[in-house]
């Protein structure tokens, strides 16, 4: 498929894929129409290789795109933060995989997630593996996963000191868990459970952890391009930080439609409330504040991997602080914004209740809790190096 410019398919079909927020909740998925217009708009494409359709895109354009899908609706937002990421990883990994994956079809989607609820045992040619894994984003409308699992003794329990790979498996070899997506926000992701009872995997389709993280896997691989020198806890908490800062501008857009004609109960117009509309524009503030940090953000690390320069353990620290403090600001906002809406905003049939439930689900992600990147950047701040459990995913 060719892609189309992103932009453009989002103003043809972006009001056709905002009504599709409440059905995708509904579904407890994305519907058909939402994953076509994600398709059609060639976002999962972004950090995809070019030999198979991807364009490789800056990824402040992928960032960007995140936020104004999640604007629209959180749920697709979410998933394209979540599963657009996955090409970049898998591209660094081996050739005959990639063509596994999309040499029939370019558009197939990966899952994961990267959590390590599962045991890889070392066999002749691959691992065998068994596990059960939360949060597969997507998942239903994913032909591959990428999973976390520690790697595994004879005994099928986790060797000592704890090894991690990263695994990937098709469909066929895994079981989505229906009826395991039960929460209170970003409902439409589909965020399902999948399990596997020992599979066979071939050591091909499995890279070590640690190895990703160093970049070792990307320079093995003679990836050389700036993007692939992107550390991955630089790059892959930035789907999911754009997802909740467009969240929360599609909160806001939200909130001011439904302002604007708004009657309070003592005769006068929402408008005409100099404290509200001042709170309001606070938190506008707020969010676009945040917007400009993420990509300054992203920018200043993609500027420094392209210019050879391996990006420092307190770039990479102080990079996640304000990755994790953008998604903070900009839920806080949703806050304020929801305060300002009256009883009516929290109506089910509001937007502004969906998007603010949907932050607060996205906020609450492994990759928002600030306070061990927190202590790990200001450590780096004063030339001290981080223990492992402050740094392990920066």
């Amino acid at each position: 498929m060719t892609i189309t410019a992103t932009s453009d398919v989002l103003t043809e079909r972006g009001e056709e894929l905002r009504s599709q927020g409440q059905i995708n909740e509904d579904l407890g998925k994305l519907s058909d129409t939402t994953v076509d217009i994600l398709r059609q708009s060639g976002v999962m494409k972004l950090l995809a290789p070019v030999e198979y359709g991807g364009t490789r895109a800056h990824p402040v354009e992928f960032a960007e795109t995140v936020m104004r899908i999640a604007s629209l609706d959180g749920a697709a937002g979410w998933v394209s933060g979540v599963v657009g990421v996955h090409p970049w990883e898998l591209e660094i990994m081996s050739p005959k995989l990639q063509e596994e994956i999309w040499g029939a079809d370019q558009d197939t989607w990966v899952s994961s997630p990267y959590a390590p609820m599962g045991v890889a045992t070392p066999v002749d040619g691959g691992y065998q593996v068994t596990g059960h894994w939360q949060f597969s984003t997507g998942t239903d409308h994913a032909n591959w996963v990428i999973l976390g699992a520690f790697v595994g003794g004879a005994d099928g329990k986790p060797l000592q000191p704890f090894q991690s790979v990263h695994i990937v498996v098709p469909r066929a070899d895994y079981t989505i868990v229906e009826d395991s997506w039960d929460v209170v926000g970003l409902k439409g992701t589909g965020s399902k459970d999948v399990t596997i009872k020992d599979k066979f995997v071939p050591g091909y389709r499995v890279i070590n952890q640690a190895d990703l993280f160093s970049g070792k896997v990307a320079r093995e691989a003679g990836k050389t391009d700036p993007i692939h020198r992107i550390p991955f806890y630089s790059l892959f908490p930035l789907g999911l930080t754009s997802a909740v800062i467009g969240i929360a501008e599609g909160a806001l857009h939200a909130h001011l439609e439904y302002q604007r004609n708004r009657q309070q109960g003592n005769g006068f117009k929402s408008t005409q409330d100099p404290y509200s509309m001042y709170a309001v524009s606070e938190a506008a503030g707020e969010i676009r504040a945040s917007r400009a940090a993420l990509l300054d953000n992203i920018s200043r690390i993609y500027d420094t991997a392209a210019r050879g320069r391996e990006i420092s353990l307190e770039e990479r620290a102080v990079g996640r602080r304000t990755q994790i403090q953008a998604a903070w600001r900009a839920t806080a906002a949703v806050d304020t914004i929801l305060s300002r809406s009256g009883g009516n905003g929290l109506r089910m049939n509001n937007p502004i209740q969906r998007f603010w439930r949907d932050a607060h689900m996205g906020l609450a992600h492994a990759i928002h809790v600030p306070g061990p990147t927190y202590h790990a950047a200001v450590l780096t701040e004063l030339g001290l190096e981080p223990p492992a459990n402050l740094s392990s995913m920066v």
